[in-house]
């Protein structure tokens, strides 16, 4: 695609905002038509690079979605679910690819996006790194080949701020690890843990999340059994590589029908 994409990326003053805002403008395919923020944030009416401390870019900030989404070929969203779901009538109205990396979604939102994917592209992922994705594959692999003998475990990490537990990466994993054995994550979900709360059952996936300081991110799958244990782990330090892997989305996502993809589709798993 020879043609640059105007992306607009939603809730542009966080970590990721910021980071997804250096990976767009780094990027000689794509470039930035608008950024949004919440009502009442004082980046509002400004021109981005003030905002930012830099040099006019010629980007405005503003509230309102509609205001800049004609001039977009993707919109690049790590908000809220409420602020996802409203995002996705208004990209879905205007034909416009949605990548979301917003976590905390319940099946209420999961059904809003469904509905808006028949009629745009919808890219969404509990994380978007290439190890992560990668991590998910090998997971469903040896959930199939191991039996219940062996235990399922799924311990994460993140920074103080995280809003959400256990992280989207965290389902992810763990629905991976399901269809590896053949089951319904619901079923067989185990997580808050606290007091007394009897043995272990057989067959039950295990979630623990610790939260403190600044931890980009650390998932680990412990398979457990009597006498030994395998454990699959990846470890972010760097918030870029879930902005590249959202852009990376974003330009895939120019050559696809309306649906509803994962990262495992944009990188071919």
């Amino acid at each position: 695609m020879s043609e640059s994409i105007g992306i607009i990326i939603t809730g542009a003053s966080g970590r990721m905002g910021r980071m997804l805002i250096e990976t767009v403008e780094a990027n000689p395919a794509t470039h930035l038509v608008g950024v949004t923020e919440r009502p009442g944030h004082t980046w509002i009416g400004q021109d981005l690079g003030a905002a930012m401390g830099r040099g006019e870019m010629g980007v405005p900030v503003v509230d309102d979605l509609l205001e800049i989404l004609p001039k977009a070929k993707a919109i690049i969203d790590f908000t809220s679910p409420e602020a996802t779901v409203a995002h996705s009538v208004l990209a879905a109205q205007a034909r416009v690819a949605h990548v979301i990396g917003t976590t905390g979604m319940d099946d209420a939102a999961l059904a809003k996006l469904k509905a808006a994917a028949r009629h745009a592209t919808i890219v969404r992922a509990g994380n978007m790194s290439l190890g992560v994705n990668l991590l998910v594959q090998i997971t469903k692999q040896v959930a199939a080949a191991l039996d219940e003998d062996f235990d399922i475990e799924i311990v994460e990490a993140h920074h103080n701020r995280k809003v959400d537990a256990p992280s989207g990466t965290a389902i992810m994993l763990g629905e991976a690890a399901a269809e590896g054995r053949g089951v319904s994550l619901a079923d067989v979900r185990d997580a808050g843990r606290d007091g007394i709360t009897g043995a272990r059952e057989a067959g039950a996936i295990g979630f623990s999340a610790i939260r403190g300081g600044d931890i980009v991110g650390e998932h680990d799958v412990i398979f457990a059994a009597a006498g030994e244990r395998l454990i699959l782990r990846h470890i972010a330090t760097d918030r870029s590589i879930f902005a590249r892997g959202a852009l990376k989305a974003a330009i895939w996502a120019q050559d696809q029908g309306p649906g509803e993809f994962s990262m495992l589709d944009v990188l071919g798993l």
